[in-house]
């Protein structure tokens, strides 16, 4: 089981995915901070003006207006290394679309594709 606590960020453009995954991350007492965005380019402003990176975790939805998943994490990445390193992106949809799972896969900061809507296993599952 996780030792420290870490840092969670959400970027859905559902409230209600929003809360579910907030509570299901608080429920597993292993979280210092949780942040939810319902826009992406909120969230990737909000890392950018951060004084320092912690540890962080981040579901992503791929289906979002204004900018979508995979945009979001194309923009991260060209992020300074030194930011890029200190944070776990995960991509959660309910998409089950083949190209979107194969495309997961192209992004160095992508760990892993999660199915919505998020569950105590399938979050206990990225944190073993």
């Amino acid at each position: 089981m996780v030792q420290t606590k870490l840092n969670f960020i959400v970027v859905d453009d559902s409230k209600l995915d929003c809360f579910i995954a907030e509570k299901i991350i608080r429920n597993t007492g292993i979280s210092d901070t949780i942040k939810s965005f319902l826009q992406a380019p909120e969230a990737l402003e909000y890392i950018k003006a951060l004084p320092e990176h912690q540890r962080t975790i981040m579901l992503v939805d791929i289906q979002m207006p204004l900018m979508n998943g995979f945009e979001f994490v194309e923009a991260f990445e060209k992020l300074p290394k030194e930011i890029t390193d200190n944070y776990t992106i995960y991509i959660i949809s309910s998409s089950i679309n083949e190209n979107d799972l194969v495309r997961v896969h192209t992004y160095a900061t992508v760990k892993q594709f999660l199915n919505k809507p998020l569950t105590s296993n399938n979050l206990a599952v990225l944190l073993a």
